[in-house]
C-alpha cells in the first residue's frame, strides 16, 4: 500500500528530527507539511495548500489558520498545528473557531505526530467537541490508513466521507465503553446480564458479588475468543499440518487478565517469526506465550527459552531477540512487520543457544 509506506517513511523522519524541532513552526515544516504533501497536495501551490490563512471571527481581525486546503477552489480541510511535545486533544478551542466560520466541512488538530479529524455531526457548522478519526503516525492501523485514504485528493468524496464519519464516531464511543464495562461492569449491565438467570431480589452484597463473576466472566470469554482465533490462525497456517496445543496465558481470576489483549499485528508477527524459524526447526516447537507487557515466542512452551518478544504496547513497536542469551535481550526499533525479517540470524543464534 503507498500511503501506508509513505506513512511509515514520515514516522521513521520525525522519530530522526524530534529532538531538533524546538518550534511549532519547525513541527509544521519538518512532520505536518511533508504529511499534507503525503495526501497529494501541492504544497508549493499557494492556491491549493494557502499557509496562515487569514481567518476574521467577529470582531477579532487578522486571525489565522495555519492551513486552509483547497479542491477545485472550495475549502475541504482546515489545518490547526501545534509543537510535537504538546497533547494534539488539548487545543481544540482554537480550531473550534475558525470552523465556525470557515465553509470546510473538516478541520484537523495536529501536533505532528497524532492528526485529529473533526467534523460537525452533532450541531450544523458547529464543529463536534471529540474527532470522529485519529490517526497517529508512531501506532499506524491499516483501519486508520483506509480511511485517511479518503482524505487523499486523488480519493477525496465528501459524501463517502459522510457516510463514513457517522459510523466511525459512535462505533468509536461504543467501543470504548464497553472496554470500560470489562475493567469495571456497571451496576447497569450486571442487573442487566443477572435478570436473565436469577430470580432473587439483588441486595447490595450480591451485588458485589455478581460484579465480580461479570467481570471474570467477561474476561475469560475474550481470552477463550483470542485462543480460538490464534488456533484458527496456526490451523490455517499450516494446512493439515497437526498444530501443538496452543496455550494462551490467562493471569489470574482476579483481573490483570483484561488487560491482557492479543492483536492481529501481534498474530501476524508471530507467524512470520514462526516462518523464519521452521527453516531450523518443527513448527511444534514454536508456541506464543501473550502476556500484558509483552507477545512472546518460546521454544518447546519453555519459559526459560524464549526467542524473541513482541513489544507493541507502545508509541514504537520493537522486536525483542536474545541472540547472546536469554537474559540479554536487545530491541529492535520496527517501522514495518516486514522489518522482522531483517533478525533472521539473530533469530536463528537464539535456536543455536538452545
Amino acid at each position: 500500500m503507498e500511503l501506508k509506506l509513505k506513512l511509515e517513511q514520515l514516522h521513521q523522519r520525525v522519530n530522526g528530527l524530534k529532538d531538533q524541532i524546538n518550534t511549532e513552526e519547525a513541527t509544521k515544516n519538518a512532520f505536518v507539511m511533508p504529511f499534507i504533501q503525503i495526501l497529494g497536495y501541492d504544497i508549493f501551490n499557494p492556491t491549493e495548500v494557502i499557509p496562515e490563512h487569514i481567518c476574521d471571527i467577529g470582531t477579532k481581525k487578522g486571525e489565522k489558520i495555519d492551513y486552509v486546503i483547497k479542491k477545485n477552489g472550495d475549502p475541504i480541510l482546515i489545518f490547526e498545528c501545534k509543537h510535537w511535545k504538546e497533547n494534539a486533544d488539548a487545543h481544540n478551542s482554537q480550531l473550534h473557531r475558525y470552523y465556525h466560520v470557515s465553509k470546510a466541512r473538516f478541520g484537523v488538530l495536529t501536533n505532528g505526530t497524532v492528526y485529529n479529524f473533526y467534523m460537525d455531526l452533532e450541531k450544523p457548522n458547529i464543529m463536534d467537541e471529540k474527532p470522529f478519526f485519529s490517526i497517529d503516525i508512531e501506532d499506524l492501523k491499516d483501519s486508520a490508513i483506509k480511511m485517511l485514504e479518503s482524505f487523499t485528493k486523488n480519493e477525496f468524496s465528501l459524501e463517502s466521507i459522510l457516510d463514513s464519519a457517522e459510523s466511525l464516531k459512535y462505533i468509536k464511543a461504543i467501543r470504548k465503553e464497553f472496554e470500560n464495562e470489562i475493567l469495571q461492569p456497571s451496576d447497569e449491565l450486571v442487573k442487566l446480564l443477572v435478570g436473565r438467570f436469577f430470580d432473587k431480589p439483588l441486595t447490595a452484597n450480591r451485588m458485589v458479588t455478581f460484579r465480580e463473576y461479570a467481570k471474570k466472566a467477561l474476561t475469560l470469554s475474550i481470552n477463550e475468543s483470542i485462543s480460538s482465533r490464534l488456533k484458527s490462525a496456526l490451523s490455517i497456517n499450516e494446512g493439515i499440518e497437526k498444530q501443538p496445543e496452543v496455550k494462551m496465558v490467562l493471569v489470574d481470576d482476579n483481573s490483570d487478565a483484561a488487560k491482557i489483549i492479543t492483536t492481529e499485528e501481534e498474530l501476524e508477527a508471530f507467524q512470520i517469526v514462526k516462518a523464519i524459524l521452521r527453516e531450523k526447526i518443527a513448527s511444534p516447537r514454536i508456541s506464543p506465550r501473550d502476556t500484558q507487557s509483552y507477545f512472546g515466542v518460546l521454544l518447546d512452551d519453555n519459559n526459560r527459552k524464549p526467542i524473541c518478544r513482541f513489544h507493541f504496547n507502545t508509541a514504537n513497536k520493537y522486536l525483542e531477540v536474545f541472540p547472546n542469551g536469554k537474559d540479554a535481550g536487545e530491541k529492535k526499533i520496527l517501522a514495518s512487520l516486514d522489518e522482522i525479517y531483517h533478525y533472521r540470524s539473530e533469530l536463528h543464534q537464539t535456536l543455536a543457544n538452545y
